[in-house]
């Protein structure tokens, strides 16, 4: 009788924030089941686990998407697991090879669970491991003065528990302003605990993960201080320039981005007419003519790119304040079905005009509804919401196909052109031929 143990193989398309997905192989590469999602929570893993067959020997295959995979690993490894780390250009030669023209999270997991059989000798690499990270408690992007003191005083989960919740509430008050309070503190303490949980087979230096951490919180903040120190500057320097405060005064703009405006610009009064200010921004269409033909092609892109982006992030804003604005956005959205950015992109020139109109004039930015009755922002805030709101379910209604898929759509997959490491899906077949027609005398 044989008592060797099955082989299977558990490819786990590690994310950052959205849920992971794993796929299971065996060791003939059928795929056991595939897709499934779960997050880095000692719960979700243990459900996952059951779902593997008993007594098996389980390797898990993974991507090194930055440190996500660390956690996964730790625990797997800790379950009797062999955990191998796949170098990103293996998985999308064999994802190429499965499908040429589509990724998705759910193949990438059958790759990667498929992975090994392709390299049996493989160049996989044995996973160390590092510690999981409280970003759904703490946020992501630039961290607050609250979020980087926790870091730096209690980066060691035992060291945070041992604060206690009196003490931790206190901190968090008094670094946020009030903003946090005891429901922060007990979520702060939830995730110590199950970081403890995750990490309960060892294998991670507590101590010197908090002096790690401390030390990138204390960088945080000096950088945090540089940068208000520079828009205070920012701040002194535009007024010497706008001392009416024409740019700020256009809806939703900050000093920095009004700053920004005007620097890359310069004196508006120096372009000819309205129309040469447009096409300074780089966002008005190409002209395309031949013949009688005559249409308008994707933005120039011409100028300044730095000037492009101010205006996006301005007019971002702009359209949530302004209701001319926002109903032209709305009509961009629904009718038009645009996407997003294609309508940010219109909407930034028209928006660049108005300023620049202002500043020729000498007058500041007047707020109106659509009846051109003056408002103030406060108005304009409460009328773009009320009225020009587009939901989630508007834009996917809408939204219209790229060029490029409608293009793809006209051919069928053994027309479409495939990649060298990509075999066709199907044997080839003939094409009928067509007479052609014959050359009148």
């Amino acid at each position: 009788m044989d008592t060797t143990p099955t082989m299977v193989r558990l490819g786990v398309d590690v994310a950052c924030r959205a849920a992971h997905q794993a796929s299971l192989a065996d060791a003939t590469g059928t795929l056991i089941f595939s897709g499934r999602k779960f997050f880095t929570r000692p719960a979700e893993l243990e459900r996952l686990w059951a779902q593997l067959p008993d007594g098996a020997q389980v390797m898990v295959v993974m991507e090194p998407t930055r440190n996500a995979w660390v956690p996964l690993a730790a625990w797997f490894r800790a379950r009797g697991a062999q955990v191998v780390l796949v170098p990103p250009e293996q998985s999308a030669d064999l994802r190429d090879y499965y499908n040429k023209h589509t990724k998705t999270d759910r193949l990438d997991s059958r790759v990667l669970a498929r992975l090994p059989l392709l390299h049996p000798d493989g160049e996989l690499v044995e996973l160390d491991n590092l510690g999981p990270t409280w970003a759904e408690v703490l946020g992501t992007g630039e961290y607050g003065k609250a979020a980087l003191a926790v870091l730096e005083r209690y980066g060691d989960p035992r060291a945070l528990k041992r604060a206690g919740r009196s003490r931790l509430t206190a901190m968090l008050i008094r670094h946020s302003r009030g903003a946090f309070r005891e429901a922060k503190a007990d979520q702060l303490l939830a995730a110590a605990d199950e970081t403890l949980t995750l990490w309960a087979a060892g294998g991670l230096d507590f101590a010197q993960l908090a002096e790690d951490l401390a030390g990138e919180a204390r960088l945080a903040r000096q950088l945090s201080e540089e940068i208000t120190a520079l828009e205070e500057r920012i701040a002194a320097l535009y007024h010497d320039v706008d001392p009416a405060g024409i740019v700020l005064s256009a809806p939703g703009l900050g000093v920095t981005l009004a700053a920004g405006i005007l620097g890359r610009t310069g004196d508006l009064n120096r372009f000819r007419n309205l129309s040469g200010v447009r096409a300074y921004t780089g966002l008005v269409p190409k002209i395309d003519q031949s013949g009688t033909s005559h249409r308008h092609g994707p933005p120039t892109k011409k100028g300044d790119p730095g000037l492009r982006e101010a205006l996006y992030l301005a007019t971002e804003q702009a359209r949530k304040v302004d209701p001319t604005l926002a109903a032209r956005y709305q009509r961009l959205i629904v009718e038009d079905g645009k996407h997003h950015v294609s309508a940010i992109c219109t909407l930034a020139p028209v928006l660049m005009t108005r300023i620049a109109a202002c500043w020729r004039n000498g007058e500041r930015y007047i707020l109106r509804d659509l009846d051109g009755h003056q408002i103030t922002d406060a108005q304009g805030r409460a009328i773009c919401r009320e009225r020009y709101t587009v939901t989630a379910e508007q834009r996917h209604q809408r939204r219209q196909p790229t060029t490029a898929k409608q293009h793809k759509g006209r051919t069928d997959r053994r027309d479409q052109k495939s990649t060298e490491a990509a075999p066709a899906a199907s044997p080839s077949r003939p094409k009928p031929t067509r007479k052609k027609d014959p050359i009148p005398a």
